[in-house]
Formats: C-alpha cells, sequence, structure tokens
C-alpha cells in the first residue's frame, strides 16, 4: 500500500510541475510581447508628441511672421500714401512750371527728373506692397488651416470624453473617472473596481465597465487605446516564477484588461498593454489613502492624428 502511494503522490506532483511550467512559458512570451509592444508604442508616442511640438512652434514662428509681415504692410502703406501726396504736388507744380514756360527752364528739368525717381520709387513700393500682401493671405490662409485642424482635434477629443463618461455613468466616481489631458482622454479606474489585491483576474463588476466601455468605442477605428497598468511601492506579498514584482504585476493586469476589450469587440491593432509598476503614482506613498490612489489602470484613448501629419507634411 505505502508504495503504491508514494507513485501517485509522485505522479501527482510531476503533472503539477508540467503544467506550471507550460502556464510559465505562456506567461513569460505574454510579459516580452507586452514589453516589446511598449516599446515601440512610447516610441510612436514620442514621435507624435515631437510633431505636435513641432506643429506648435510652426504655428507660433508663422503668427510671428505673419505679424511682421502685417507691421511691413502697413509702413508700406503710409509710404504709399506719402508718395502719392508727394507725387500729386510735384506734378502739380510740374503743370504751374509748363504754364509758366519763361520761368526757370533749370528748375522744370529738376523736377521732371525728380518726379520721375519719385515714380519709380511708387512703382516699386507699389509692387512690393502687392507682392508682401500676397505672401499675407497665403500665410493667413495656412495659419486658419492649421488652427481648423487643432479645432478640429480638440472638438473630437471632447466628443470621445463625452461618449466614454455616458457609456460609464452608472460607476461611481470614486471608482472610476474621464479626464481630457494633453490632447488624449484619460480613463483612470480604481483597483477596488477591478481587482482583488495582488490579482491579475478582473473581477466581475469591473469586466462590465471594461465590456460597456468596449461597446461604446468598438465601432470607432480613428482611435488608439494604451492600457497602463499602475501599483502602489508595498512589495507584492505571493512571488511566482512569472511574477516577481509589481512591475510584472501591473503589466499582466494591462494584458488581463486588454483581453476583455478585444474580447468585447476592440480591435487588437487598437490596443497596447503597458505596466507602469510603482513608478508613476498619482501621490506620494506615504498613506493608505494615497497608495490606494496609486493602485489603479489607466486606459489612454487617443485620436488618430493622420490629418494633421499631412499638414505638417505639406510644410
Amino acid at each position: 500500500m505505502n508504495k503504491v502511494f508514494f507513485i501517485v503522490v509522485a505522479m501527482m506532483v510531476l503533472s503539477s510541475c508540467v503544467v506550471s511550467k507550460k502556464k510559465f512559458d505562456d506567461m513569460l512570451a505574454q510579459k516580452i510581447k507586452a514589453e516589446g509592444d511598449l516599446v515601440d508604442k512610447n516610441k510612436e508616442l514620442d514621435k507624435v508628441n515631437a510633431s505636435l511640438n513641432e506643429l506648435n512652434e510652426s504655428i507660433k514662428k508663422m503668427q510671428q511672421d505673419t505679424a511682421n509681415l502685417n507691421a511691413i504692410y502697413r509702413a508700406n502703406q503710409k509710404k504709399l500714401s506719402s508718395l502719392n501726396q508727394e507725387y500729386g504736388q510735384l506734378n502739380a507744380n510740374y503743370k504751374n512750371l509748363l504754364t509758366n514756360s519763361g520761368k526757370l527752364n533749370r528748375d522744370i528739368s529738376q523736377q521732371r527728373d525728380q518726379l520721375l525717381a519719385i515714380q519709380e520709387n511708387l512703382d516699386k513700393t507699389r509692387r512690393q506692397n502687392d507682392s508682401l500682401s500676397t505672401s499675407l493671405q497665403e500665410r493667413e490662409k495656412k495659419v486658419k488651416e492649421l488652427e481648423q485642424v487643432l479645432a478640429n482635434k480638440d472638438k473630437a477629443v471632447q466628443s470621445l470624453k463625452n461618449k466614454i463618461s455616458n457609456a460609464l455613468l452608472n460607476f461611481k466616481e470614486n471608482d472610476l473617472t474621464v479626464k481630457v489631458k494633453n490632447g488624449k482622454v484619460y480613463v483612470s479606474l480604481s483597483e477596488q473596481l477591478l481587482f482583488a489585491s495582488g490579482s491579475i483576474v478582473v473581477d466581475k463588476k469591473g469586466e462590465g465597465a471594461l465590456q460597456q466601455l468596449a461597446k461604446a468605442l468598438k465601432d470607432q477605428k480613428d482611435i488608439q487605446m494604451m492600457i497602463e497598468g499602475h501599483t502602489d511601492n508595498v512589495p507584492i506579498s505571493k512571488k511566482s516564477t512569472y511574477m516577481e514584482d509589481n512591475w510584472d504585476l501591473s503589466v499582466l493586469r494591462a494584458t488581463s484588461i486588454s483581453k476583455i476589450l478585444i474580447d468585447a469587440g476592440m480591435s487588437p491593432k487598437q490596443i497596447t498593454a503597458a505596466g507602469k509598476g510603482e513608478f508613476s503614482p498619482l501621490a506620494a506613498n506615504d498613506n493608505a489613502a494615497n497608495k490606494q490612489k496609486n493602485r489603479r489602470t489607466e486606459i489612454i484613448v487617443t485620436p488618430n492624428l493622420d490629418e494633421l501629419f499631412k499638414i505638417l507634411d505639406a510644410n
């Protein structure tokens, strides 16, 4: 009997090891893929932010150039008016001199030369003014185009926020918040809504919130979603071969949420899972309330910026 008992126990232990190794391999592969996707998306986000910064600098420069051109245009208009007045006066004097043909032939010649010089200067100034006016109109048109694209982007972001807020009206404010920041919509979900302590399995209530969010956005193909897991600075209590620290926990939680959104209809191409661990806290981890704030998941929704990039490329 004892021999049979030991044989059975040994077989059970071996079976458990095989299952754990397979699970470990699967989870490790997910982690490596998530970390790789995060690096790519961070590069892409850096490029977007750099392009937006370049756009803002371009707008500022164009606005300054426009102001300078306006100043030059007004100065030339004033100069043109003065030259017209002077030309009229000289022309009148010239006619008077012609009428009094017996007077000061030398003065007539001098007035004629002066008149021709003023006429040439007047024509040159008029051409320059026309050119500046055309350039000014083109710049103003380009600035308006860029401002309109930015306004449309802001309008799209606000519309996106309203759609998300309406989809999540049934949930308490201390469970989730929806805000607009840096041209993106941030949906922050508390740990208490989504997970038990140290777990990577989403609770039923949290799963319902994610399904409602996916239902509201699944048909909107012009957005990207970054799922970021965040923790406090308390080390995890139960380490395993596939989860050694808070960083692992945050990545696996982000992956779990991504899968629920995809199962609810979101395209995998629109979603990136990322883990921030304890390194992007909302508050100092110096008391229980602040630590609770830091244990969260943020879903960052970004609208498509292709139209903006087309205008930038055209410049």
